[in-house]
């Protein structure tokens, strides 16, 4: 079947423009199908000058690309959203897309805020040799409540699938691990506040008074450790009043932020919300809070945390054994393609996500992601520029392109006209001949067909 759809598409009159759209999606493992049309007329007389429509595309549709940021969806795509966050983060750092290049100079720290213990689990430990170390070795360990030893002398590999894996699943808490999700957001807000608190205080200012002469400048990513739990990796740049434009005073130095963060992390927490058989607790951050100076040179630069916070953009819970898609109403857990621990904390989202007491959290609707629903990556107004600003540089770059290519646009800017556009969604996806196609053309991974990816029908 898949070589009989890649000769159809392949020998089909109308490859060559079919072959220029795959290219004009960047490779795009599941394009978007639309079908329309879009008039230009004259705003004067309404005359109409051109008229574009989707009859004349391969299949009788545009595809568009997704642009979805997640891998393992479409590694195009992801790619893009991984190149723009690599870009955004380091010219909080070094300046340029718009922030002057003294930003450089400006005390900023490599952020690191993990989350607290839900139980033992397997897990690497490299010496400072580079020996890898026993996972948890225990001598006089005796037998849980459940009757297994919590005790595990095996050094993983890297790619070792226990990794992350309760020793005990049954003494582990996985109502914990998915209301810290749930919560991860408030937690790293108030950990913002607490921020700036110390630094006042430090400072022999009040809050109010901090704004007048610094400003707090972040951006964060979150990360799945393999157990399941986010926690966030944050670039945190102290500037002056006006941003990254303006100087921060002198007493605002590394040494300042570096002690405000680990007191911020060491103070705040969230409470849950209280629940029949489920009383409140306090979550907070667990007890590995990183805090590293980012420098011009070395091994923190500029250049490797942008490289390092990009990285973790375009992954989610799926790297750890979950879904990439949300939990429907027919599915059964006990028959999802999931790791076991993945099951359990996804079970435990059902379960708690069906208490009204909960309903705010929607660890129901959030199940696949194991609770957390906040953004992946996240930065303040004055870091750097913005992911829209990013696009629309490229959309202004590739429409020069195109006017390089073929000559001029339909109608140049200077142009008034009056752009009526009706578009229709169709489908979405590539058949198999497609995928293997648009691979080859364009030097694109071919991602795994799905159910929820491929099967377009053009």
């Amino acid at each position: 079947m898949v070589a009989r759809d890649l000769a159809d598409k392949a020998n089909r009159p109308d490859f060559p423009r079919w072959a220029a759209r795959a290219r004009a999606t960047g490779g795009c493992a599941q394009p978007i199908h639309l079908k329309g049309r879009v008039d230009y007329r004259d705003p004067a007389t309404g005359q109409l000058l051109h008229r574009y429509s989707t009859a004349h595309e391969p299949g009788g549709v545009l595809r568009v690309a997704c642009k979805t940021r997640r891998a393992s969806r479409c590694p195009a795509c992801a790619e893009t959203y991984r190149a723009d966050t690599y870009q955004l983060i380091r010219a909080g750092l070094a300046g340029g897309k718009g922030v002057p290049a003294s930003v450089a100079a400006h005390p900023a720290a490599f952020v690191t805020l993990t989350a607290p213990s839900f139980g033992v689990v397997h897990s690497r430990r490299e010496t400072p040799g580079g020996s890898v170390a026993p996972c948890h070795p225990r001598r006089n360990a005796v037998p849980c409540p459940h009757g297994r030893v919590l005790s595990c002398t095996t050094r993983h590999g890297a790619d070792d699938s226990r990794l992350g894996q309760p020793l005990c699943p049954d003494c582990y808490d996985h109502a914990g691990s998915v209301l810290f999700n749930a919560l991860a957001p408030e937690l790293w807000r108030r950990f913002t506040l607490a921020l700036r608190r110390r630094i006042a205080k430090a400072a022999g200012l009040t809050v109010r008074e901090l704004r007048d002469v610094l400003t707090v400048s972040f951006a964060k990513v979150a990360e799945y450790q393999r157990r399941g739990v986010v926690h966030f990796h944050a670039v945190i740049r102290l500037d002056g009043p006006d941003g990254p434009a303006s100087t921060p005073p002198g007493w605002a130095t590394y040494a300042l932020l570096a002690d405000a963060v680990n007191e911020a992390a060491g103070v705040v927490t969230v409470s849950t919300p209280t629940a029949p058989d489920l009383p409140a607790r306090s979550l907070a951050w667990g007890d590995q809070v990183d805090v590293r100076p980012i420098t011009t040179s070395g091994e923190l630069t500029d250049k490797a945390v942008a490289g390092y916070v990009a990285k973790y953009a375009t992954k989610a819970a799926e790297c750890v054994g979950t879904l990439d898609r949300r939990i429907r109403p027919t599915d059964d857990p006990a028959e999802l393609p999931v790791s076991a621990h993945a099951r359990r904390l996804i079970t435990e989202c059902l379960r708690l996500g069906a208490m009204e007491e909960l309903a705010g959290l929607r660890l129901a609707e959030w199940a696949h992601m194991l609770g957390f629903r906040g953004h992946f990556s996240t930065k303040s107004r004055d870091y750097s520029t913005t992911l829209g600003t990013l696009r629309a540089d490229r959309i202004d770059h590739n429409r020069r392109e195109a006017e390089i290519t073929t000559g001029r646009l339909p109608f140049p800017d200077e142009e008034p006209v009056i752009v009526l556009a009706d578009w229709r969604y169709v489908g979405q996806g590539l058949t198999p001949g497609e995928a293997l196609l648009t691979a080859a053309l364009t030097g694109q991974p071919l991602p795994p067909l799905s159910p929820q990816q491929g099967g377009s029908s053009t």
